[in-house]
Parts: structure tokens; C-alpha cells; sequence
């Protein structure tokens, strides 16, 4: 029997969560990648003057990876508070930070007018965006795992997994239209600044759709339990939920990571360094480049939800293992494909390599959430998705473009993702499946400790089995 909580809510009701979680997501993600496309493109020139060419664009991406430094940070903040205050009110506050931090950017003085007061402010409004998105992505997949129901979870959880790829495209297609109709002076001088305070309107827009959603039922019901148990037994009942993820789900935050590690790489590979590859070691224009990362782009946003709803046939892992390999293998021909300087050959790289990308971004929201109990579910979302990316997405351009300098080759780069798709194999290798969970019978049956004296490790995964 389905509980009331895990009842499917009706389907315009779901759609409007889905379409909340979507454009708040893909805002997100827009005014994150618009840095890490301005970083490759401009901010080595504006804020690193006076360095060689790769050096700059090496510090440029060193800001750029400062926010993936704070994305942990968000984790834990934002998880926290969403564990015990719910999903909305915290998702509505990263919008926020997020939007207000990348508004700031565009007003931004550069290092001409005010000297190196301005990489500082860089770095600090770059912080705030990685603490916002630290804590959007588990708010955004759980708001919707949580209202649907489990035999489709997969292919509507992807939904705000698409939000990157939307996001990217918009970044991208703003820097696209911008190079397109403006000089190399004219975007250098102030160009740059329009899709940066573009943001400001597409916040609002954000925010009032968000605004309309309604708080999980999953949620709802497992902090009606939690206040009951608090009632009966007092509030030592209720333990953090950071303590009670890394007591109860260690393993499942540690495959998580591991997860991760292919999936971010190569993403950020694919989609940032990219745009420094194509540039300056085939020639290509800047606009070439970033046309080939907006075609992909609108392709990795239409398969996302085909491998979701894939996974909800087959299972979460098949569907991961199968892009996590199917990436390693891709790398030596996405680079020799890329060194032809032929534009067709450029697209065709990176949408394969973005294709089978999403065969591990869209499980992982169902995955994840799948993974925790709900008292302790954003945190250990959170958590397992966020402190990854320190590792995984933050140094890829650093890396990356450090082994193009070092070795003028493509080579190391690639073994560099391979390596990463090893670990992520392993990880969900010994992975279970998660396919058949009922997201409140993990509460149901495990809570935020064990009942009855059990073992932490039979409640941490008491919802094996599946759901009756």
C-alpha cells in the first residue's frame, strides 16, 4: 500500500512543483555557468591583467573554483535548516544569495579602476554563488522526489537535473549573442556585464514561481513524527541531522562522493575547459566554441529526462554505470575529433560526451534522494553531492588547463576523467539499488535511529526492500 504521504499529487499539481524546481534550478545554474564561461573568456583580461595569456586564464579559473569551495558549506547549512524547517523557505533564500551575488558581479568595478580590490570582491561575491548552490541542488530534487510517486520518480526528479543544461544554454546563448553582435572592445569594455544583471530580472520571475509551491508531504509527515517522538521521549529524540547521516548513512554519503567524481569532471571538462581547448590549440573562435557548447547543450537537455525515465524501468545504477563508462571510453575520440578544427566535428564531441553525461546526471537526483531518510535527507543529499565537487568540479579547469600547459597534449586529460570514471564505477559497483524505495517508509521503518535496539546499519538501509 502507498502511505498518504507518498501519494501521487495530481498531475497539475505535480507539474507546477516540477516547473518550480526546473526554473529555479536552471537560474541557478545560469548565473554559476555564466562565470565559469566569463572566467574562461574575459575575467583573465579584466581582473588578471599584465599575466601571460594561461596564466591569467589559470587564475581566472582559480576564482572560479573558490565556489566550488563553498558549495559544502552550503550543504551543511542549508541542509541543516532544510531537514528541520523544510525545502521551500530555504530554497527560496538560495535564489536569493544566488541571484543577488551574480547582479553584484555586473556592477563590479575591474582591476583598471579600483587595482586588486577587485579579484577580492570577485572572489567574495563568487563565494556567495557557491554557497547558494550548495544548498539549491538537494532542495530542488527532494521537493520533487517528495511529491511524486515512486514508480516514476526517476523521469520527474530528472526534470531539475535539467535545470544545468538549461542553464548553460541560456548562459551560453547570452555570451553567444553578445560576441556575436558586439566587438572583442565592446564585450571586453562593458558587454560582459549585460548577462551578469540580467539576473536580477530572471530572480523575480524565479521567485514568484517558487513562492507557489507547496511545502513536501513526505516532509510534512516525517516532522509531525519527529515532533511526536520529541513530545513522548524529549528532545534529545531528534538528533542533527549531520550526526545522524554520518552515524546511519556513511556509506551511502561515501558512494554518493564517489558518484560524483566522473560525472563533475568530465561535466566541467566538456562544457568550461572546453572553451580554453578549442581556442588556443586549434584556432577556433571564441563564437565557434561557444556555439558548439549551446547546440550540446540543448541535446543534454532533452536526453536528461529520457535516461530518468529509463532508470525507472531499469534501475538507477544500469543507467549510471552505462554513462559513466560510456564517458571514459569517449575521451581520446571527443579530443581527436576537437584537433581537426572542424566545426561539425566540435558538436558532434561535445553532445556525445554531454549525452552520455546525463545518463549519469539524471538518476542521480532519484538515486540520492533514494539514499536517506527524510529527517536526514537534504543534509545527506546535500552532503554527498556538495563535498565532491571540492575534489571533483572545482579543480577540473584548474587541472585541465595546467596538463594542456605542462604537456601540450590531450592525452593527460583525458587519463585525468578516465581516472575520475574508475572511482565512479567503483562507487556505484557496490552501490544498492534503489529503484523500489518508498521514500517514507525509510522514516517509517528506520527513523533517526535505530528502533528497538537494531543495529545503525540496518536502519541506515531499512528501505532495501521494496516498497509494498
Amino acid at each position: 500500500m502507498t502511505s498518504a504521504a507518498t501519494a501521487p499529487p495530481p498531475p497539475a499539481s505535480l507539474k507546477r512543483i516540477v516547473a518550480a524546481s526546473l526554473i529555479g534550478t536552471t537560474i541557478e545554474w545560469y548565473d554559476f555557468f555564466l562565470y565559469g564561461s566569463a572566467a574562461a573568456l574575459v575575467f583573465n583580461k579584466l581582473f588578471f591583467p599584465g599575466s601571460d595569456p594561461l596564466v591569467g586564464t589559470l587564475l581566472s579559473f582559480l576564482t572560479y573554483a573558490v565556489g566550488f569551495a563553498a558549495r559544502p558549506v552550503g550543504a551543511l547549512v542549508f541542509g541543516h535548516y532544510g531537514d528541520r524547517l523544510g525545502r521551500k523557505k530555504l530554497l527560496v533564500l538560495s535564489l536569493l544569495l544566488m541571484g543577488g551575488a551574480t547582479f553584484a558581479i555586473g556592477l563590479l568595478p575591474t582591476h583598471a579602476t579600483i587595482g586588486t580590490a577587485a579579484p577580492v570582491l570577485l572572489t567574495v561575491l563568487r563565494l556567495v554563488q557557491g554557497f547558494a548552490l550548495g544548498g539549491e541542488w538537494g532542495g530542488a530534487v527532494l521537493l520533487v522526489s517528495e511529491h511524486g510517486d515512486a514508480r516514476r520518480r526517476g523521469f520527474w526528479a530528472s526534470w531539475p537535473q535539467t535545470g544545468a543544461p538549461a542553464g548553460q544554454l541560456l548562459a551560453t546563448g547570452v555570451l553567444s549573442l553578445l560576441t556575436a553582435v558586439l566587438s572583442d572592445a565592446a564585450f571586453t569594455s562593458w558587454g560582459w556585464r549585460i548577462p551578469f544583471l540580467l539576473s536580477g530580472v530572471l530572480v523575480m520571475v524565479g521567485l514568484w514561481i517558487r513562492l507557489s509551491v507547496d511545502e513536501s508531504p513526505v516532509f510534512k509527515e516525517a516532522l509531525a513524527q519527529a515532533e511526536a517522538r520529541k513530545a513522548v521521549r524529549g528532545p534529545a529524540a531528534e538528533k542533527l541531522p549531520l550526526v545522524s547521516v554520518l552515524r546511519y548513512h556513511w556509506r551511502d554519503v561515501l558512494i554518493a562522493m564517489g558518484a560524483r567524481m566522473a560525472e563533475n569532471i568530465s561535466y566541467y571538462v566538456i562544457t568550461a575547459f572546453i572553451l580554453v581547448y578549442a581556442t588556443t590549440s586549434t584556432g577556433l573562435s571564441k563564437q565557434t566554441a561557444l556555439n558548439a557548447v549551446l547546440i550540446a547543450s540543448a541535446v543534454h537537455f532533452a536526453a536528461i529526462p529520457a535516461w530518468g525515465a529509463l532508470s525507472d524501468r531499469i534501475g538507477r545504477r544500469p543507467v549510471y554505470l552505462l554513462g559513466a563508462a560510456g564517458v571514459g571510453l569517449w575521451m581520446f575520440p571527443f579530443f581527436s575529433l576537437i584537433d581537426t578544427g572542424s566545426f561539425g566535428n566540435l558538436v558532434l564531441a561535445v553532445t556525445v560526451g554531454l549525452v552520455l553525461h546525463g545518463a549519469m546526471y539524471a538518476p542521480q537526483a532519484a538515486f540520492f534522494s533514494e539514499m536517506f531518510a527524510t529527517r536526514m535527507r537534504y543534509s545527506g543529499a546535500s552532503i554527498g553531492a556538495q563535498f565532491s565537487s571540492v575534489a571533483a568540479g572545482a579543480p577540473a579547469p584548474l587541472i585541465a588547463t595546467a596538463l594542456l600547459a605542462d604537456y601540450d597534449s590531450s592525452t593527460p586529460i583525458a587519463l585525468y576523467v578516465i581516472g575520475a570514471v574508475v572511482l565512479t564505477l567503483i562507487a556505484v559497483g557496490v552501490a544498492k539499488e534503489t529503484r523500489h524505495r518508498d521514500l517514507a517508509d525509510v522514516d517509517a521503518q528506520g527513523g533517526t535511529e535505530p528502533p528497538h535496539g537494531q543495529a545503525s546499519k540496518e536502519s541506515a538501509h531499512a528501505a532495501d526492500a521494496p516498497a509494498v
